[in-house]
């Protein structure tokens, strides 16, 4: 229905055939540094560490020595839950880990808005406490982050608000607050305000399923 496609315009990978993208009420044109993106797959260069594959956005940026690059991703993979994988290289990795080390590269961006599309597929889990609470996007200094997902119960454990694609193409967007402060526990989607936003999400999704 077109939520990478809009990801993708946001990043200027791709250029919209008519309208403007505003990011804090400026067009994106000509601008550097103002959206990270990670996109479904993990997309680690295969040559280079995983410590090289997260110091990746440093490098480009510069303005750091090697070393400072080197202690700056590797403190982002210990965030990640991988702590001395600084030194392997991508094959050595699962597919999970992988995931884990394109998210510390997205971390290193610096950038203010993030847009990831379906960053936390299946089987795919991040650190245990972190992600309990509820904070381990939001409490990483990542700014505004926006994911993708098709996961009705992740989207309302990791989010201050949800919002649906009503209609297909993309023409609105139903913006549904979540009610939960953060940190967040997982027992908290039982409460019965969250357990009424479900089904009411789930109510609009089945809306745009065709018999």
């Amino acid at each position: 229905c077109g939520k990478s496609t809009i990801f993708r315009m946001t990043n200027g990978l791709l250029q919209p055939k008519s309208g403007a993208i505003r990011v804090d009420g400026a067009p994106i044109g000509g601008r550097k540094r103002y959206c990270g993106y990670m996109p479904q797959k993990d997309l680690l260069l295969p040559w280079r560490t995983v410590g090289e594959n997260a110091a990746l956005p440093l490098e480009l940026a510069g303005g750091l020595s090697r070393a400072q690059r080197r202690a700056q991703a590797e403190e982002a993979l210990c965030g990640v839950g991988l702590s001395g994988c600084a030194g392997k290289m991508p094959h050595e990795l699962s597919g999970g880990m992988r995931q884990r080390a394109a998210f510390a590269r997205a971390m290193l961006t610096g950038s203010a808005c993030f847009c990831w599309t379906s960053p936390f597929p299946p089987r795919i889990s991040l650190p245990a406490s972190p992600c309990r609470s509820g904070c381990w996007i939001s409490g990483n200094g990542m700014g505004r982050p926006s994911f993708i997902t098709h996961d009705v119960e992740e989207a309302l454990f990791l989010s201050s608000s949800v919002l649906v694609v009503e209609r297909t193409p993309i023409q609105t967007l139903a913006e549904l607050p979540v009610p939960a402060p953060f940190p967040r526990e997982r027992s908290c989607l039982k409460a019965p305000e969250l357990a009424d936003l479900k089904e009411r999400l789930v109510a609009l999704l089945r809306k745009q399923v065709k018999v």
